[in-house]
């Protein structure tokens, strides 16, 4: 009954321990993809071509329900897998939808014509391919109409937190931050758009101000996926064991996991 969640490093712990809190009878397997780290500035087909490949090893594993907890993946594959590539009897969902739910404060499942939202001027921080993409622009206009989004490539930010080097993150994310407010001053929201984003959540939070609501996407999406498989129960697939896996050095990346969760975590070769 495992469910898999794919990231291309790290940054999906904040999503795994956050479905774990959530829905912890579900066994949960991670794979990241840390040899090939960071996504954010590869083209959308070798994304494309990466995330087939550590999906299907999930599969693999146990899962019939994939969470891509990578927003680069999300934003330039997730559309193309869904429409030519996912095995029948499988899915694979991205991690955009919460965010879109949750500003719009409307379910997917809504079809109604887009509408005008309370946010009107909203800053995307996210990777260079998941800007380049304009998935989550795309998205949001099915849904709200009026909404004015500035998106800012965030370049070295998910490298630095890789590398553990939290100083260099936090002195990256001030930049951008001051970078998004040379373009939008004063915007009433900002979503997080990359799942390394949460560990830098405060950062952000204290760079923009109080007076800015910031949407981040751990707790979003365990909620999501808590209403998800409420409804479709079968989606929870045949494996039983709980694992993390890696395509990186399995002892490096269990000693980053493990500072990032503050629990013991250890990682195996995928």
């Amino acid at each position: 009954m495992a469910v898999g969640i794919f990231d291309s490093g790290l940054g999906g712990l904040t999503v795994l321990d956050a479905v774990a809190k959530r829905l912890p009878d579900v066994p949960l397997v991670y794979l990241g993809d840390s040899a090939s780290a960071p996504y954010g500035v590869r083209t959308p087909d070798d994304i494309y071509d990466l995330t087939t490949k550590a999906t299907q090893r999930l599969f693999d594993a146990g899962c019939d329900l994939v969470i891509l907890a990578c927003n680069t993946a999300s934003a330039a594959a997730l559309r193309r897998m869904q429409e030519g590539w996912v095995p029948e009897g499988k899915r694979v969902l991205g991690v955009f939808v919460p965010l879109i739910e949750a500003l719009t404060e409307r379910q997917w499942g809504d079809n109604s014509p887009p509408r005008e939202v309370n946010a009107k001027h909203v800053a995307l921080f996210a990777t260079p391919a998941t800007v380049s993409s304009r998935a989550f622009q795309r998205e949001l206009a099915f849904r709200a109409i009026g909404v004015d989004v500035e998106a800012q490539a965030c370049g070295g930010v998910v490298d630095a937190i890789e590398d553990g080097d939290m100083i260099l993150a936090e002195a990256l994310v001030r930049s951008h931050v001051d970078a998004l407010q040379r373009k939008m001053p004063e915007p009433d929201a900002a979503i997080l758009g990359c799942t390394h984003y949460p560990l830098m959540e405060a950062q952000f939070q204290a760079a923009l101000g109080d007076k800015v609501k910031v949407f981040s996407q751990a707790n979003l999406v365990a909620e999501s996926l808590a209403d998800y498989l409420d409804r479709r129960p079968q989606m929870i697939g045949p494996g039983t064991v709980s694992g993390f896996l890696t395509t990186g050095d399995p002892d490096q990346v269990s000693s980053r996991a493990t500072q990032f969760l503050r629990r013991q975590i250890t990682f195996e070769a995928a």
